[in-house]
């Protein structure tokens, strides 16, 4: 039986023709601590995962930084208590990138970040 946050993650994948590539709660992902600040927008790219990681690097504002602490681990169940309804989201496979802010909306398959990997 499907969860409230797979059916939503699902909808998300319907709505813009990508494959659904679960992220399970277990997992890890990297996120900048400007998100839990509020820093808008949200943006969001997904690579391929490998040992524990779900592949979602998430960070606040324009442009992400290169600074080797810039991103920290954190697990998929408490990524409502940085960012609320993002969730959502984390279900779009690899190659796959959001960005959020307000009432923005855009989501994107992005080829080049899967190229380098």
């Amino acid at each position: 039986m499907l969860t409230n946050t797979e059916k939503e993650q699902k909808v998300i994948c319907r709505k813009y023709g990508a494959e659904f590539f679960a992220a399970e709660d277990r997992l890890k992902l990297g996120i900048s601590k400007n998100v839990k600040e509020g820093m808008l927008p949200i943006n969001g790219l997904r690579l391929y995962p490998e040992e524990g990681t779900s592949g979602w690097f998430i960070w606040g504002g324009k442009e992400f930084s290169e600074d080797p602490d810039f991103f920290v681990p954190l697990h998929i169940e408490h990524i409502e208590e940085w960012v609320p309804n993002i969730k959502k989201y984390l279900g779009l496979a690899p190659g796959w990138r959001f960005l959020i802010a307000d009432d923005y909306e855009d989501v994107w398959f992005d080829k080049e970040i899967l190229d380098d990997f």
